[in-house]
């Protein structure tokens, strides 16, 4: 196991293609996953950063909020950022959604390329879960920010010791945003969400508003 600066390990310093992958459910998207998708494009030097929101998440309790609307305020979120791609994929695809298929896919797709698998150090902790995680090491670079309650990133890569794997820690501010404190905000009619918010980029709260998403029942 090798913990890695933004520059990677030395026998990827002449890749020429960079791709991120950064996926998650974005109901909704909000401004840590902006700041987080900013720090990873800059500190990564990326080619392109696939924004990919989840299909049908297996490992999502609560159901969530119609892919058609997630994937529009996915594009009005990131909609300024350079080099950032909102990938579809995901919720075209039937059945449960694996992140190893979506890595294995761009690779075909890239096949010159290191794929950077960009996460919260939250999503890290329960790496282990996730289907054929194994692979997925094998495939991408895992490339983690920490939270303003997390244990630290660095930390979480000890329990890896011994795999010939390479992590890198996003050097992104803290932040305890979650899209579940947005949720709770809009559900009960928050004025600070409405028009400009410090929490999710202006238009995304706009789309929330005009869609009424998120109202209790």
């Amino acid at each position: 196991m090798s913990h890695v600066n933004a520059s990677g390990p030395a026998n990827l310093s002449a890749v020429a293609l960079r791709i991120g992958v950064f996926g998650g459910s974005f109901d909704p998207p909000h401004n840590a996953h902006v700041c987080l998708a900013q720090v990873a494009l800059t500190q990564l030097g990326l080619t392109e950063l696939h924004v990919v929101p989840t299909g049908i998440a297996w490992h999502k309790a609560r159901g969530l909020s119609a892919p058609e609307d997630r994937l529009a305020m996915s594009r009005l979120a990131f909609a300024d950022l350079a080099r950032v791609v909102i990938d579809d994929r995901e919720l075209r695809r039937a059945g449960p959604t694996f992140t190893i298929d979506t890595l294995t896919t761009l690779h075909q797709e890239y096949p010159t390329a290191q794929l950077y698998l960009i996460m919260g150090a939250d999503q890290f902790a329960a790496f282990r879960n996730w289907h054929r995680w194994e692979a997925i090491l094998e495939i991408a670079i895992i490339c983690v920010a920490e939270r303003a309650t997390g244990t630290g990133a660095s930390g979480l890569f000890d329990s890896f010791s011994g795999q010939n794997s390479f992590f890198i820690s996003l050097a992104m501010p803290p932040s305890s945003l979650s899209a579940t404190q947005v949720r709770q905000l809009f559900a009960g009619g928050s004025p600070v969400l409405t028009g400009n918010s410090t929490l999710v980029p202006a238009p995304v709260a706009r789309y929330i508003e005009d869609h009424v998403l998120y109202k209790a029942p």
